[in-house]
């Protein structure tokens, strides 16, 4: 019996110091770990909520890095990743295939506008953005091109971690400014928003003719460089600057695809029909990692050829993973119920209700609201981590960055949930730490 009671202990002890013992082991993301907080321990999650293991409950503000869409657990994913894994957990796709990839590919095409037919997939949305520029250049190379290297990319611009996203960020951003000078400099210049701003592009466009590859931008919205949003027109004066200069157009949607400021992908919406897209994100609904460079018919056409050396030499060794494309097929299921629709309608109106009057607050610059997406920016940097416990005090989980704090939360969210969030934002902003 005390051999029984013993062991017990240890086993309690050995799960209790989970976190203590990892902590030793574990790189965090995005974080100075000496001297950080211990991160929120979560034991399960539901809907738009995470239970941590303390028994606390926390509403969900930004979902995952807004990749739980549908909310946490929904029963539809769980069922159909548990059926897949059953069956075929993965093959590689190198002279293999499966159906859940083809039937995902097939339903992506049918679902993005134009000619964007071709699929090509990955794990994560860094990795699609570098196959979308590797595609953009090699599309160069096969055209007897092979000259035209460089990209144009904005400022405020976020397209990833990866080296060669990083070049496409913009470069004041804190997170990559150590990495200046390591891999060859793009073009990153200001949005075209004044007449002065698309002059100096087309200048630039102009003079570097035969030089750059593509354009590439977040339709939209410009998430993690600061929730820095823009209007269709602009996609058009891009779309047209591309064509007048033979430059491929790149949309990265792995932050606005799937529903997250209205229309299913930026580029339906605003009738703007890039070359190549990439998505991740939402693609699965927070479900598993995934991420897809999608291509039109003219990109493709240029790898299609009886000479070996232009086909496109890449293949993440997870592409296509066939339980990610079950959850991804799931959860476009769910989309396809037109539900999604009034929730985000409903989500922006109790974001602005909730959050407007957060312009009043000292050293808030502006608040501004899109679809499932609410932001209060300040005019200086403020403080994540402190800012980060006092939400939590308040029952939500926020992860400010930069000069931000934002909410895009999961479209299940109820009414109360959104208050509480808002609430919460109102009352932590309003009084002094």
């Amino acid at each position: 019996m005390a051999d029984s009671s013993r062991s017990a202990n240890t086993v309690g002890t050995q799960v209790q110091d989970w976190l203590a013992q990892g902590a030793r082991h574990v790189w965090r993301p995005y974080c100075q770990m000496k001297g950080a907080p211990d991160p929120l321990r979560v034991a399960s999650s539901r809907g738009a909520r995470l239970v941590l293991d303390d028994g606390r409950e926390l509403v969900d503000g930004i979902a995952s890095w807004w990749t739980a869409c549908h909310g946490y657990n929904h029963p539809y994913i769980q069922s159909s990743v548990r059926a897949q894994l059953e069956r075929l957990p993965h093959v590689m796709l190198g002279g293999l295939a499966h159906e859940p990839a083809y039937r995902l590919a097939t339903r992506l095409a049918a679902l993005l506008p134009g000619e964007l037919d071709h699929v090509f997939f990955a794990e994560s949305g860094s990795v699609a953005v570098e196959i979308a520029m590797k595609m953009a250049l090699q599309y160069w190379v096969n055209r007897g091109e092979p000259n035209r290297r460089r990209f144009v990319s904005f400022l405020g611009a976020y397209h990833g971690d990866t080296l060669a996203t990083m070049t496409l960020c913009d470069p004041q951003e804190g997170m990559h400014a150590l990495f200046a000078g390591v891999m060859p400099a793009q073009h990153v210049v200001a949005l075209p928003r004044s007449p002065a701003d698309e002059s100096a592009l087309e200048a630039l466009l102009e003079s570097e003719r035969g030089a750059i590859a593509a354009i590439v931008v977040e339709p939209g919205v410009q998430g993690a460089g600061g929730m820095l949003m823009h209007d269709a027109e602009l996609l058009r004066k891009l779309r047209r600057l591309a064509d007048r200069h033979d430059l491929l157009l790149i949309f990265d949607e792995i932050f606005t695809g799937f529903g997250r400021t209205g229309p299913l992908f930026v580029c339906r919406g605003s009738g703007v029909t890039p070359d190549i897209i990439t998505l991740s994100k939402a693609l699965t609904g927070g479900t598993l990692p995934l991420s897809a460079a999608v291509a039109n018919r003219r990109v493709f056409e240029a790898f299609w050829s009886d000479d070996p050396g232009a086909a496109l030499m890449h293949g993440p060794t997870y592409m296509g993973n066939p339980l990610a494309c079950a959850a991804a097929n799931a959860s476009l299921d769910l989309f396809e119920t037109g539900t999604w629709q009034a929730d985000v309608a409903r989500i922006e109106v109790g974001l602005r209700e909730g959050l407007m009057p957060c312009r009043e607050l000292p050293g808030v610059l502006d608040v501004r609201v899109r679809g499932a997406i609410g932001v209060v920016e300040f005019a200086r940097p403020v403080d994540a981590a402190a800012l980060s416990a006092r939400f939590a005090e308040r029952g939500v989980f926020i992860r400010p960055m930069g000069r931000v704090v934002y909410l895009t939360p999961a479209f299940v969210i109820t009414d109360d949930e959104l208050a509480q969030l808002t609430a919460a934002i109102r009352s932590v902003l309003a009084s002094p730490g």
